[in-house]
């Protein structure tokens, strides 16, 4: 079955669901990352980690206010993730997808009962690992060698314009270990 890559990054108020909440996902087709979704959340309480809200730069009220119902987002998301695959398979593919993808993961079988996803993804962390023989500490982004920094601004921690870096990115670690072979 043919795959298709799809970038997602998301923004949270914390570190882990669902004592914390989701509160904006970006994701894009790697390949055409024109083709894109994005949506801000309703959170789930009132909880929060300062420091993570810091990153955001904007507050629960706000997005409280602005946010979409979970379950509406995550059946939008789900809508558009077919519209885009069709008969392929879609791929998860995150920088540190582990906390994206827990977060992603969450909302899909809390609200909706399944993950189009499945149960896992690809870390480009991990995969640039194997792919230049590294260390993890080696696998931040200020680390990457300039044949893989994508010609976007800096990380913005906003969730689409992140997914669209970060497809970059892999794109470029696609592409070198195809040449590599």
């Amino acid at each position: 079955m043919q795959e298709v890559y799809i970038s997602v990054d998301i923004e949270a108020d914390g570190p882990f669901p669902p004592t914390y909440s989701m509160l904006s996902l970006g994701a894009v087709v790697v390949d055409t990352p024109k083709t894109n979704f994005y949506a801000e959340f309703k959170p789930l309480n009132d909880r929060s980690v300062p420091a993570a809200l810091k990153i955001v730069g904007r507050t629960l009220e706000d997005f409280g206010r602005v946010g979409r119902v979970p379950k509406d987002a995550m059946i939008e998301f789900r809508d558009w993730l077919s519209s885009v695959v069709r008969t392929r398979k879609a791929v998860f593919v995150g920088f540190n997808a582990v906390f994206d993808w827990a977060f992603v993961n969450y909302y899909f079988l809390q609200y909706l009962g399944e993950n189009p996803f499945g149960i896992g993804g690809i870390d480009i962390k991990s995969y640039y690992m194997g792919l230049s023989g590294g260390t993890w500490d080696d696998t931040r982004s200020s680390r990457l060698p300039k044949t893989f920094k994508t010609s976007l601004r800096r990380h913005t921690h906003d969730a689409l314009e992140d997914a669209i870096e970060q497809a970059e990115i892999f794109r470029k670690m696609l592409h070198r270990s195809v040449d590599s072979r």
